[in-house]
């Protein structure tokens, strides 16, 4: 498929094997409702409780799952900063693969060392030649079938089986709110909830530091934005990608960005009152829906990972903000 060409939604079919697919590797993650001060009733989607600690490990067996011997013969390799690399890798030690990941210099030491416990090759280089990797869906210089983390339908329906997990356990939703990176999970569960509770709204969870989505909105049109770096690095790319933003654009009812010390407190009060920790990305979802900004009914916030490094995790916990 050339980079280019727009995805499409993925059909509940589609979802529905994809969940079939993934049963051998990945978990069903609980819901979870959060006590929180106010009218919104928050509910916590926990994927952090996933094997590598983040839903990422959906979309990777999904792909994986479709592809054949001769398709797989030299391995997989995809270019991720930390959570689909680990899921990739997961699966292809499962499978008896090697996988190759090529990861910007920037990435959190925390993630890259997971990866390389589970038996994935790092490829380090520059912020821009991965961002290109993503842009380009390939890396010739090394071997292997390359995966995209986020433009790749079968990634998308493997992540839109949080969908069905969400509408089964809560058919009644008023709204969910997901971490939006590529928009490969948003559009997945949006996929999902629109043909089992169409009256659901899914809205993306930005941060004020890289929302290429929200500018996108603004513009009528997929646009670059200019990236800073933060604590927050499971989300926020320099630009919304062209073959994601018409399905992103017609799926989505908003992007809801929030700032750095917003996602530093929602941190802190998971692990407070709901004992559970949450990356920066993970817990963007739980800032918006904090500030009334998906509405006062039943939320659903998806906590897509909890992958945080050791000391930004101690340093938010003791009541400051990560620079």
């Amino acid at each position: 498929m050339p980079a280019t060409e727009p995805l499409s939604p993925p059909r509940l079919e589609e979802i529905e094997a994809a969940a079939e697919r993934i049963r051998p590797f990945a978990r069903r993650t609980p819901l979870l409702q959060l006590d929180v001060d106010g009218p919104v009733e928050i509910w916590l989607k926990l994927e952090n409780l996933q094997p590598i600690g983040s839903f990422k490990i959906r979309g990777a067996a999904s792909a994986m799952a479709r592809l054949s011997k001769a398709d797989l013969a030299d391995g997989v390799i995809t270019a991720s900063a930390g959570n689909f690399a680990q899921g990739l890798a997961y699966c292809a030690r499962e499978m008896g693969l090697p996988c190759g990941v090529v990861v910007p210099d920037n990435a959190p030491r925390t993630k890259l060392e997971a990866i390389e416990d589970l038996g994935g090759r790092l490829q380090p280089v520059s912020y821009d030649r991965w961002w290109r990797a993503l842009v380009e869906h390939a890396y010739p210089e090394l071997a292997g079938r390359f995966i995209h983390p986020v433009a790749d339908p079968d990634v998308v329906a493997g992540n839109a089986t949080i969908g069905l997990e969400i509408a089964d356990d809560l058919p009644d939703v008023e709204s969910v709110v997901v971490p939006f990176g590529g928009g490969g999970l948003s559009s997945g569960i949006a996929s999902a909830l629109r043909a089992r509770t169409p009256e659901t709204k899914v809205y993306a969870a930005e941060v004020e530091t890289a929302a290429p989505f929200a500018a996108s909105l603004a513009a009528g049109e997929a646009v670059g934005i200019d990236h800073r770096p933060s604590f927050v690095d499971g989300i926020g790319g320099k630009s919304v990608m062209k073959e994601m933003w018409p399905m992103t654009s017609e799926l989505l009812a908003d992007s809801l960005v929030v700032s750095l010390d917003q996602i530093a407190e929602a941190i802190r009060l998971l692990v407070r009152r709901a004992k559970t920790v949450a990356e920066g990305a993970g817990a963007a979802s739980v800032a918006a829906a904090l500030a009334g900004r998906a509405g006062n009914g039943r939320v659903v916030c998806v906590i897509s990972g909890g992958n945080i490094d050791a000391d930004r995790l101690r340093t938010i916990l003791a009541g400051q903000t990560p620079e």
